[in-house]
């Protein structure tokens, strides 16, 4: 069972996250100084961090400071009740951790640290396969049942994230943000754009849907072809 640190002054949401990553089979410890969360992280070896940006003891960002100078490299959640990303923080997401701003929902929270966890798995091939579609990370090329699939390269980048999170569902704001690698806006399609046309090239003609729609959510790319798309 993963073991997540939750680092979190505010006590409804810290329990709030600990409930909600419990549902997932996912067990939790709350601390709500930044300092003694610092010192668990060092010597109690979790999997996973959810940290708050401002606490007592220690800010948030000197906390990951902290963990990467001690060669720690633990994946780290920021959470911030900060509508602006500062570019301290962008230099955390470009390490490959997150950030979700508050107030967020439970279940996107759950998302990000499933989607966090599972980078943390070593990948033992140059090469992802899902049901009978293959991205070579090597050569980036995609085929299906050994035909080759046209992708321009932000298609390549958006089916890598599916892929590597195949059966997961994935928000708007997720994918945004790990492909385009910027805060999402809520008013864009372009999310949708690209599906569509990922679509097209990878559910062809003949082709047995992968890519689901999930209502009000987001997306998710199924391991096994099935016929209706719900």
């Amino acid at each position: 069972m993963p073991r997540v640190l939750v680092i979190e002054d505010d006590e409804v949401t810290a329990r709030e996250i600990v409930a909600e990553l419990s549902v997932h089979g996912i067990l939790a410890d709350w601390v709500s100084d930044g300092r003694v969360g610092l010192n668990r992280a060092i010597t109690e070896g979790y999997d996973l961090i959810t940290l708050d940006r401002m606490l007592p003891g220690m800010d948030g960002i000197d906390v990951v400071a902290a963990l990467r100078q001690s060669q720690i490299d633990t994946p780290v959640l920021m959470i911030s009740a900060l509508s602006e990303v500062d570019e301290r923080v962008r230099g955390l997401r470009a390490g490959g951790d997150d950030y979700l701003t508050k107030p967020f929902a439970p279940d996107e929270m759950a998302a990000r640290v499933e989607v966090l966890l599972r980078r943390r798995q070593p990948q033992s091939e140059p090469r992802l396969r899902v049901a009978d579609l293959e991205l070579d990370l090597v050569r980036h090329t995609a085929h299906r049942k050994g035909q080759l699939l046209n992708l321009l390269p932000t298609e390549f980048r958006l089916l890598e994230f599916l892929m590597r999170n195949s059966g997961q569902v994935l928000t708007r704001t997720m994918i945004f943000e790990t492909v385009w690698g910027f805060h999402f806006d809520p008013g864009t399609n372009i999310i949708d754009v690209h599906i569509g046309r990922l679509r097209r090239k990878i559910d062809g003609a003949g082709q047995l849907p992968l890519i689901r729609t999930v209502r009000g959510t987001g997306y998710m790319l199924v391991s096994a072809p099935h016929v209706v798309t719900v």
